[in-house]
């Protein structure tokens, strides 16, 4: 028997009355699990297995799966799928962790941080974009890709006129190394001092950040390349919405 805090990353449903679901635990990482009628109407554990759902859990371990033996509700974070902006956000972070956490790997720093974003997410009624990109930098710098911020990557000049955001190198690279990464990223100093600022801020204090709608798009742009490069990735479905709704990047 195995007693853990987890939140609900994906569902799929099996057989007529079960569900497989990807849960992101405290202690275990990223699991498995399979929930027995879970899609009959009046099941005991129908909001426990939803998308979201924060609860603790006692597992059971099997061959291919974990078993739900017992599921107590801590948080639904209902209000996200209430606002269209935090419901396409709050689907990415779950897809993000989904698509690039390893199995069984448990890292609490990572488990903490999707529970305060979500709850922050929750919680908001504006802004969201600014919360996405801080979760996005602090997300990628826990799985060990924080992008080099504290001059060229390459050379390490502090000075130079213009930098780029290079994917391969991970981090800046000055005007006299572009060469070395002809896909490298333009960006203007604005866009640096807010990737600055918001690696080091914490969540719960985003609201003291002033940042343009403008530079938090350019800068998500940049984030999302530099994730699925490092993921290898093609892209989210979960954004798919938005782009093609023009509602990125005007």
């Amino acid at each position: 028997m195995i007693k853990t805090a987890g939140i609900v990353l994906k569902e799929i449903k099996y057989q007529e009355t079960s569900k497989i679901l990807s849960i992101y635990t405290k202690k275990l990482g990223k699991i498995s699990v399979m929930a027995q009628g879970a899609n009959r109407p009046k099941s005991r554990l129908l909001a426990n297995t939803q998308p979201f759902s924060y609860n603790e859990y006692q597992f059971t371990q099997g061959r291919n799966f974990y078993y739900i033996n017992q599921a107590d509700i801590i948080d639904s974070f209902y209000n996200i799928r209430e606002n269209i902006d935090s419901m396409v956000y709050g689907f990415y972070i779950l897809e993000l962790i989904e698509k690039s956490t390893p199995v069984e790997e448990a890292n609490e720093k990572i488990f903490l941080l999707i529970e305060k974003t979500l709850r922050l997410l929750s919680e908001l009624k504006d802004s969201h974009l600014k919360l996405i990109v801080a979760f996005e930098l602090k997300y990628i710098s826990f799985l060990g890709y924080r992008p080099f911020l504290n001059g060229c990557v390459m050379c390490g000049n502090g000075e130079s006129k213009g930098y780029k955001f290079s994917n391969l190198e991970g981090g800046l690279i000055c005007s006299k190394c572009y060469t070395k990464d002809i896909t490298a990223k333009s960006i203007n100093k604005d866009v640096y001092e807010a990737m600055v600022k918001l690696i080091y801020a914490q969540l719960d204090s985003l609201n003291e950040v002033d940042i343009s709608e403008g530079i938090l798009c350019k800068l998500h742009e940049i984030l999302e390349e530099y994730i699925l490069y490092n993921i290898d990735r093609q892209g989210f479905n979960s954004l798919k919405f938005f782009k093609s709704n023009k509602l990125y990047f005007d």
